[in-house]
C-alpha cells in the first residue's frame, strides 16, 4: 500500500510542477506582450511603461467612479421600488 501512495505522490508532484512551469511561462509571455503593447500604443512622452500602466489604472478607476453615477445595481433598483411601493 505504501508503494502505491508514494507513486501517486510522485505523480502528483510531477503534474503540479509541470502545471506551475506552464503557468509561469504563460504569465511571463503575457506580461511581455502587455508591456510591448503599452510601450508601443499607450505610453506618453517621457513616461516609463510602469508609469503608463499606473496612469491607465488610475484613469480606469476614475471612469468606473463616473459610471457609477449613471448606473444602478439590481439591489439599488429593488430598494427604490420597495420604497416607492411602501409609500
Amino acid at each position: 500500500m505504501s508503494k502505491i501512495v508514494d507513486t501517486h505522490k510522485k505523480i502528483e508532484n510531477a503534474v503540479v510542477d509541470s502545471y506551475k512551469k506552464i503557468e509561469n511561462t504563460v504569465v511571463e509571455g503575457y506580461k511581455k506582450v502587455e508591456d510591448k503593447f503599452v510601450d508601443t500604443f499607450l505610453k506618453q512622452d517621457g513616461e516609463t511603461i510602469e508609469e503608463a500602466k499606473a496612469r491607465l489604472q488610475k484613469d480606469q478607476k476614475a471612469r468606473e467612479q463616473e459610471q457609477k453615477k449613471y448606473f444602478k445595481t439590481t439591489d439599488e433598483i429593488q430598494k427604490e421600488i420597495k420604497e416607492k411601493l411602501s409609500k
